[in-house]
């Protein structure tokens, strides 16, 4: 294994044993060893074809042909499982997955739809994002639900942290308190581009247009909080640290911060184990029709521009010339 010294630019340590990196500067994936020599697991796979940076680094820490004893997923999310299938087929390894993540990656359901109406810079690109996933059916195995520990790792216990994601978990070490938190909660804030990009601290709420049960992303933060971690790694942002980065989880667990409007706001979707039970009734997505009001607008405008500047021309060609007279 290379020493913390050097260590490539996009990978950072959380703890003794586990190493974050950083896909395109916006979402992680973690190295965990085991506690055996040369063994380990892979938690989360990043977005889709980052397949190559992922066994790049895993060949930096442990060496050529490393491959880890499996692949565990806080969520199936797009940005978390992209690379799963790619990356579970070239090791030979299994991804596993809480039991109520298994319809999402299975492609038997859809996620709750996300909810562009909460406002802010990420909920207008998930206007965007793709909602089918690649499907791990031939790869995904189930989390062992009668099993606090989550498989090859014997040391951490996993925690049900749903709110974001019906089967998410966390990943909670006792003997440092190094928590890995998925997307429970960000350690940037989610809402500014430029703050997850250039990889800015600060403990915030995660993902506010795929939180479909807002009651439940706060229990699970004040959960979460309440094992006071001193090592924090998410789905979203740099690691942090110390006295400060528990405090900081405190604070958010306490005065935890609701949108305010949305769908979810006042009523959560549902879920079971097959899937999406209940949905509440959209709110009114007024962008797409104000897009379309802006649209025809430049439209009417160009036109009328068109129309005036071919007037004018015509009005000069149609100007006769006087005798003697040159241009």
């Amino acid at each position: 294994m290379l020493p913390v010294n050097f260590l490539p630019y996009s990978m950072n340590q959380v703890a003794a044993g586990v190493f974050q990196l950083r896909i395109k500067r916006f979402v992680n994936v973690y190295f965990i060893e085991t506690g055996t020599p040369d063994e380990w697991v892979l938690l989360d796979t990043g977005l889709p074809g980052s397949e190559q940076e992922i066994r790049a680094a895993a060949e930096q820490l442990f060496g050529p042909g490393a491959k880890p004893q499996c692949i565990l997923l806080t969520h199936g999310h797009l940005d978390h499982m992209g690379a799963a299938l790619a990356l579970a087929t070239a090791w030979g390894v299994p991804v596993v997955v809480h039991p109520l993540e298994m319809p999402y990656v299975t492609q038997q359901a859809l996620y709750p739809p996300s909810d562009p109406t909460v406002g802010g810079s990420l909920a207008f690109m998930s206007r965007f994002f793709p909602t089918q996933l690649p499907n791990l059916k031939d790869v995904v195995e189930a989390l062992p639900l009668g099993d606090e520990h989550p498989p090859y790792l014997a040391q951490w216990r996993w925690l049900h942290v749903p709110g974001h994601a019906p089967g998410q978990i966390a990943l909670f070490r006792e003997a440092d308190h190094t928590l890995l938190a998925g997307d429970a909660f960000a350690t940037t804030n989610h809402e500014s581009l430029p703050a997850v990009l250039l990889g800015i601290p600060k403990i915030s709420v995660a993902g506010p247009p795929f939180n479909y049960d807002w009651a439940q992303c706060r229990a699970s933060v004040q959960a979460l909080a309440a094992l006071e971690p001193r090592h924090i790694g998410c789905g979203h942002g740099p690691v942090m640290t110390g006295l400060q980065a528990m405090l900081d989880l405190q604070h958010l667990a306490n005065d935890y911060p609701l949108p305010a409007q949305g769908r979810y706001l006042h009523e959560p979707a549902r879920t079971d184990a097959s899937g999406v039970e209940h949905l509440p009734p959209p709110v009114e997505d007024k962008l797409p029709k104000q897009a379309a009001a802006i649209g025809v607008g430049l439209l009417l405008a160009g036109a009328g521009w068109l129309l005036v500047g071919g007037r004018r021309k015509k009005r000069k060609k149609a100007k006769p010339q006087r005798p003697g007279h040159y241009a």
